[in-house]
């Protein structure tokens, strides 16, 4: 039991600074997951935010995913649900006051500084993730494909993961 607490404790504090999406926690979640509890390798992480990307609430679902591997089915529900209270706490209080807010001063002027860290914070995540998984000129040429793509197209990102994906298997197969 004490392992769930400590799951819960972890996705907790995870959820209370989840701001600007869940790009902004990778390299919180890699230090924490991979290298300090080692609950997931390397290989794992990775695993688990491609496949994140296919479902609602995208790196909220590595949460889940990362639940499961350190305690099974009761982790991933300890997972999911921990890392969600926090940010659902917070919009039901706020929902009820946001016409009354919005307008502040106080308010704007902190999102707005908030919103040049989240940019800094996507691209750390975007380095991080790069360092680690692009070894090949095959990896490279995937990359600017799926840029390309998802800058000039109206393809959905989920199309792209999958060409990827089936892309990485013709690659193994030929």
């Amino acid at each position: 039991m004490g392992g769930l607490v400590k799951l819960a404790w972890l996705f907790l504090k995870i959820g209370v600074i989840f701001f600007g999406g869940g790009y902004v926690l990778i390299p919180l979640l890699h230090r924490i997951m991979v290298d300090q509890l080692q609950w997931l390798t390397l290989k794992e992480f990775l695993d688990g935010v491609a496949l994140s990307q296919l479902t609602p609430g995208p790196l909220a679902m590595l949460a889940t995913f990362t639940g499961y591997k350190a305690a099974g089915f009761p982790g991933a529900l300890v997972g999911t649900v921990f890392i969600f209270l926090p940010c659902t706490v917070l919009m039901l209080a706020i929902s009820s006051r946001y016409e009354k807010m919005r307008n502040m001063e106080l308010i704007r002027t902190t999102l707005d500084g908030l919103l040049p860290a989240v940019v800094g914070l996507v691209a750390a995540a975007a380095w991080n993730l790069g360092k680690t998984s692009l070894s090949s000129g095959r990896d490279f040429l995937l990359l600017i494909a799926g840029l390309l793509i998802l800058q000039f197209t109206k393809v959905s990102p989920m199309f792209v993961i999958l060409g990827a994906a089936a892309l990485g298997l013709v690659f193994h197969f030929s």
